[in-house]
């Protein structure tokens, strides 16, 4: 449960060169540390890019792995024992139908609910997390998370070996709840919202030295969400995206994605352009969405009150950060109700086949919201990221989808059955023309 010595003159080191502070620019070793010890600002991995530059190729990049381990030297790992369950190079899918629905040529969906191994974009945080968790001799790991990330936490320290010990609001949807306890960790529900469980998770974190992914992880864990970008730019042909469209919760992916694309520009793998950054929020819990809209350099905290738990952080930790790239690159932060959420999920399941949970209704519902308002351009290559599976969140949805109609096994039932459909069906269409 304690780090041990670690030979750190290995593969990747030559790459890895310390830990700055993203305030002050203080730099630290590269251990299990991730808040400024003069200004207590966080901690993020800091590279030699002279060094990266003669390493990495699109070739190169190309014929590794088909996994976030194809740009492992862009990853804080020290060795080649990193934890690959498959996790990464989800689909990047060529919108029609959704984009036709909202006036769009070039939109394209980042699928990340069909990672590996449980169905969110979390994998990928919690393979980095818990590859270098290992390299740093950690035996026991853990987190605070609202579903997801206790999930992905379960199941890849099952996969490592590593004993496991996950913490999570006690009001999560039920299949967040036995997608973790399947793969027996130990597993507190606390009674209290994400910022509470998050407090307590620090509390342990000191006093026990468990490896927390995204406490004392940190600042690996969250260079994992930089594959979202590193992914996206090599599946659109190497080239970057015009606007992206992504959830908000801590805020971390949405500063990752935009540090992969700066990352891939910086080695000369991609050709630099400003891409416009806009995230999303539930009106429930949206103190970034408020302070970009208020223009203000703080984050305010709330206390969260929506149907998406997975990113109702009431005191997201680089809030201020996602502002900040929202407003250089020209992009938008919105927020939207938990009826448009529903909504969201729906248009995205009837048009695209893709049942996502609520932080991605909550993602379709905004881009929506921003086109209906012009602030997306028909013509602009825009990728919307789908952060999770809508089976993990089904009491969302129930209620709002119609029930089955119960026929007998005859085929008058069948016929009668299928009229009755076609005829609500009209009248849904008259209700939406009216």
């Amino acid at each position: 449960m304690t780090q041990a010595t670690v030979n750190l003159n290995q593969a990747n080191t030559s790459i890895l060169k310390a830990l700055k502070c993203k305030e002050c620019g203080a730099e630290y070793e590269l251990k299990a540390s991730h808040v400024c010890e003069l200004c207590f600002g966080p901690l993020e991995v800091k590279y030699d890019y002279d060094v990266l530059r003669q390493s990495v190729s699109r070739e190169t990049i190309e014929a590794g792995p088909n996994s976030i381990w194809r740009y492992r030297h862009f990853l804080p790992v020290a060795t080649d024992n990193y934890i690959d369950v498959g996790t990464g190079m989800t689909p990047l899918v060529r919108s029609h139908r959704l984009a036709r629905r909202l006036g769009l040529n070039k939109l394209y969906i980042k699928n990340d609910a069909v990672n590996m191994p449980t169905l969110s974009f979390k994998d990928r945080v919690v393979s980095v997390a818990l590859s270098r968790a290992r390299e740093l001799g950690f035996t026991t790991v853990s987190c605070a998370s609202t579903g997801n990330l206790a999930n992905s936490t379960a199941a890849i320290a099952a996969h490592a070996g590593l004993d496991c010990c996950v913490f999570i609001p006690a009001d999560l949807e039920a299949g967040k709840v036995l997608g973790s306890l399947i793969y027996s960790p130990t597993l507190m529900a606390v009674k209290g919202n994400y910022d509470q469980v998050n407090r307590l998770c620090s509390e342990v974190a000191n006093t026990h030295g468990w490896g927390f992914v995204n406490i004392n992880l940190r600042p690996y864990y969250s260079e994992g969400s930089k594959t979202l970008g590193f992914e996206v730019a090599e599946q659109l042909g190497w080239e970057l995206p015009d606007h992206i469209v992504a959830p908000l919760a801590s805020g971390s992916l949405f500063t990752k994605i935009y540090k992969g694309f700066k990352e891939f520009t910086e080695v000369g793998l991609v050709e630099g352009k400003n891409v416009r950054f806009s995230g999303a929020q539930a009106e429930g819990c949206s103190p970034i969405a408020t302070a970009f809209k208020e223009g203000r350099d703080f984050i305010q905290p709330v206390k969260p009150n929506t149907i998406a738990k997975s990113i109702a952080i009431g005191n997201p930790a680089d809030g201020v950060y996602a502002v900040e790239i929202a407003q250089k690159t020209g992009g938008n932060i919105e927020s939207v109700n938990d009826a448009e959420i529903i909504e969201g999920i729906k248009l995205l399941a009837e048009t695209e086949g893709i049942f996502t949970e609520t932080a991605g209704g909550t993602t379709v519902a905004v881009l929506k919201k921003l086109v209906e308002a012009g602030k997306i351009d028909p013509d602009e290559t825009t990728v919307v990221y789908i952060t999770g599976n809508g089976l993990k969140t089904q009491e969302a949805i129930q209620g709002y989808v119609g029930e089955p109609l119960t026929i007998d096994a005859k085929l008058d039932s069948f016929e009668r059955a299928l009229e009755r459909s076609r005829t609500l069906d009209r009248l849904e269409w008259q209700q939406v023309l009216v």
